[in-house]
């Protein structure tokens, strides 16, 4: 980046200073991201989820939830019997089955989202106060997370749905109880190792105060972990919520759901593949390229793996 030469008019602002180190990043990011085809690949194709999850009203004129009995099991477009006005086919209600991939979508990206968000504040703000502070608080949540670990992740969340029931927000609660664990235990252990270095101990010695040490010193330091961490879950949320809702314990019908499409269509595979196949494909398309995109941000963002 050119820097405009120093006159008695220049001055430079804070915000100006901040703007163009961010403008710099950035490019050095997207740089080294380019270099990583498969995961630009990826990152393309969960933008186009997104959009086409938030512009799903403009990309179709179906309902998603209302359909037509006179137009069950249309097959999609290219087959013998197929409607331009059904893409990919109809269910057993004549619902279009394009139109509910793209209003899944959003039910899929929110809960992903909101997952792990919720699981990155708590677990990291618990993993960097037991990270740092240690003693009694440090050992009785390393044990609660140790305790919560011994449990397969599906298998908990159906405890858990089937003791609170399905919907929206109680499966946003069901997959952040134990979701968390995975957040907790990385920031803590990055937490350990950065507090001894010498940064932080220059900041002890300029008098700062410990909550600011840990929120301006050593969390700069361990966000890309984090952020490549919070990527990999998300995909992995979002198969778990499609578990549930294949199981029944998830989102419940009519709202489209992806899991629950592809049960939906489960018996009737032989005669109308399309009304599993097609949902089934859209969670395995976003959540490898969720992966793809993760795999490649850790490249780029873990200094550890760059070579010399």
């Amino acid at each position: 980046m050119e820097v405009a030469p120093l006159t008695e008019t220049t001055v430079w602002r804070p915000w100006q200073i901040r703007a163009g180190v961010w403008r710099r990043n950035l490019a050095e990011f997207l740089g080294e991201l380019a270099q990583h085809p498969i995961a630009m690949l990826g990152g393309v194709i969960v933008l186009l989820f997104f959009g086409a999850a938030l512009f799903a009203p403009q990309l179709t004129s179906h309902n998603p939830t209302l359909g037509n009995l006179r137009q069950r099991f249309v097959p999609p477009v290219w087959m013998e019997g197929g409607q331009s006005a059904y893409w990919l086919g109809t269910d057993a209600q004549g619902r279009d089955i394009f139109t509910r991939i793209i209003f899944g979508a959003r039910v899929s990206l929110g809960i992903g989202l909101l997952t792990v968000s919720i699981s990155v504040l708590v677990g990291v703000a618990l993993g960097a106060l037991a990270g740092y502070y240690r003693g009694w608080f440090d050992a009785a949540l390393s044990r609660f997370a140790d305790l919560l670990m011994a449990f397969p992740f599906l298998i908990f969340a159906i405890g858990v749905m089937a003791f609170i029931g399905p919907g929206f927000g109680n499966l946003i609660m069901a997959l952040t109880f134990k979701g968390w664990v995975e957040f907790y235990r990385l920031v803590r252990g990055a937490v350990m190792a950065e507090k001894t270095r010498d940064y932080v101990e220059a900041a002890r010695a300029l008098g700062r105060r410990h909550p600011t040490i840990i929120v301006s010193e050593i969390l700069p330091n361990i966000v890309q972990s984090v952020f490549v961490l919070g990527t990999l879950r998300m995909g992995f949320f979002i198969v778990t919520e499609a578990s549930l809702s294949f199981l029944g314990l998830g989102i419940q019908p009519p709202t489209p759901a992806w899991g629950s499409m592809v049960s939906e269509g489960r018996d009737v595979m032989l005669a109308a593949w399309w009304v599993s196949t097609f949902p089934g494909l859209a969670i395995l398309l976003l959540v490898l390229s969720l992966n793809l995109f993760g795999e490649g941000l850790r490249d780029v963002l873990d200094p550890r793996l760059k070579v010399e």
